[in-house]
């Protein structure tokens, strides 16, 4: 079973964003997808369990983007 979780991150604006965001988010235990689109500022993810909204900032920061919510 998979679970999506709609992300908003701020300072995305170009494909090397979504690339780096995208990378930072994917090696997060039991990530299975990342979708980035930085003309929305959402990312998609796919996980095998419930992401901790703590740890995704972490990795956002880590990537140099702002983790805004969920949504």
């Amino acid at each position: 079973m998979s679970i999506t979780t709609v992300l908003t991150v701020a300072g995305m604006s170009c494909g090397h964003c979504e690339k780096t965001v995208s990378a930072g988010l994917s090696v997060l235990p039991g990530v299975t997808e990342v979708t980035a689109d930085a003309s929305t500022g959402h990312v998609t993810v796919a996980s095998a369990q419930p992401l901790d909204d703590d740890v995704v900032r972490s990795a956002v920061d880590e990537a140099g983007f702002t983790f805004v919510g969920r949504g």
